[in-house]
């Protein structure tokens, strides 16, 4: 049987940032990739899709220097973001938060970001393989090395360290820690991916060159039902954007009235689909358009124009470090459908693992993710807590407020009487959420509840 130092699984952001700082450390570090073609890429590779965007301070969590960024993924220098309510809209021009790159962000080629990790990875010496499937991960603490990662090929791999970067599906996660929970609990049940993830949908469409504006990501709030569910644009290049969707699975129309919602109708006799989504908001917000105005771009995307793809859950994991064992970016719950994706918190968590697992020193990954990316988990759980509830009505609040409370650089606490009644409800209900969540209280599951 192979044996390596450090196996990992899943060669999406977390995954490639994981093998690369495992082989820079010198370990001797495999990642092991089932491999899905799109075909917007050569050969096969991760299938981790999403809106791909980044903020200017998520450079900074990524641990990746802007300048250092491959202009060849860039595909829109970004000056802000349009936030749109049922009949309010708000715009920011700064993200508010301390960064070292400059301008509000960028969007970017989400294939070619995922080829630009794996090659660092595999610069750095990792072994990066593709096509191969992971079938299973048992551990065995009385032997060393400790795990056997069990392939579909027959060709299983001993390691003392295996990191898991399978996605939010976590179709390999969720038994592996099986094996260190409590008797009668399983991850399917304290995550399943029908109540923790959301399901995205997004369309590559060519813009009337009038409406394409490359320096904003927009997006609209309270005219889809669902918890965090909102339809977004985000241009591309040569008037190219991605539009599309997030929302959770599973919704029943029955649980929503189609005239408060201004993308349902009332023949819907079930939740649209997301192709039914993206079309009634064109008709929605470009009313002197026809569909036909905004056609597909087959070539692009995953599958003729079109992805589809889970996003997990707001709250994350924490990993059974003593069995030798982390969890990395979409598996341990770090994305968030709330700000549609997280390759900068999976960037962040693959690169602490893997350095942590080449030094040996694996048991302190749970306290240094806490430490990295904490302030971004905790705004993301707070801010999606506070608008569970919410309709289109409070959106429409929420907007009118917000303008009174923001200028470019986010809320200020000490504008919230300029907000009136509102306005302070919503400062302390941001600062209360954000208190009772602290000190890492945002995690669903925690180190000590695994038996190791």
């Amino acid at each position: 049987m192979e044996h390596v130092d450090v196996a990992i699984v899943g060669g999406g952001p977390a995954g490639s940032s994981a093998a690369e700082a495992a082989a820079n450390h010198g370990a001797d570090a495999v990642l092991l990739e089932k491999g899905v073609p799109r075909a917007d890429r050569e050969g096969t590779g991760p299938d981790s899709t999403d809106a791909a965007g980044l903020l200017d301070y998520w450079f900074d969590i990524m641990d990746i220097p802007r300048s250092e960024f491959p202009e060849d993924v860039v595909l829109s220098e970004l000056d802000g973001a349009k936030f749109y309510g049922p009949s309010t809209e708000m715009t920011l021009t700064e993200t508010g938060i301390s960064s070292s790159a400059d301008g509000f962000g960028i969007t970017f080629h989400r294939a070619r970001f995922d080829d630009w990790l794996r090659e660092r990875a595999t610069d750095a010496g990792a072994d990066y393989r593709v096509g191969v499937s992971v079938t299973s991960v048992e551990t065995d603490l009385r032997n060393s090395p400790r795990h056997t990662v069990r392939l579909a090929n027959g060709e299983d791999i001993a390691a003392e360290y295996v990191i898991l970067a399978d996605g939010p599906q976590r179709t390999i996660t969720g038994g592996t820690l099986d094996q260190f929970l409590p008797a009668g609990q399983t991850m399917a049940d304290i995550m399943p991916s029908n109540k923790v993830n959301h399901i995205a949908y997004q369309e590559h469409r060519r813009m009337p060159e009038e409406l394409f504006t490359p320096e904003f990501i927009e997006f609209w709030w309270g005219i889809m039902p669902g918890h965090t569910a909102y339809p977004w644009i985000f241009p591309n290049d040569n008037s190219v954007a991605r539009i599309g969707l997030t929302m959770p699975i599973g919704l029943d129309i029955d649980a929503y009235d189609s005239a408060e919602w201004d993308l349902l109708n009332a023949s819907d006799d079930s939740i649209p689909q997301g192709r039914q989504y993206i079309e009634r908001l064109l008709e929605r917000e470009f009313q002197a358009y026809d569909l036909d105005d905004f056609p597909l771009v087959e070539e692009r995307g995953k599958s003729k124009g079109t992805e589809t793809y889970p996003i997990s859950s707001t709250r994350p994991i924490e990993s059974p470090v003593g069995a030798g064992i982390a969890v990395a970016g979409g598996a341990m719950g770090t994305t968030s459908a709330f700000h549609e994706g997280g390759d900068h918190v999976a960037v962040r968590t693959g690169k602490i693992a893997g350095r942590l697992a080449a030094n040996d020193r694996l048991e302190r990954y749970n306290d240094a993710w806490h430490d990295a990316i904490g302030d971004e988990i905790l705004r993301n759980v707070t801010f999606a807590d506070m608008v569970r509830d919410w309709r289109p009505g409070d959106w429409d609040r929420a907007f009118r407020t917000a303008n009174d409370l923001m200028d470019a650089r986010g809320i200020k606490a000490d504008a919230a009487l300029r907000g009136g009644y509102n306005g302070i409800k919503m400062v302390l209900a941001y600062k209360w959420g954000k208190f009772s969540s602290r000190n890492g209280k945002y995690v669903q599951l925690r180190e000590d509840d695994y038996a190791v």
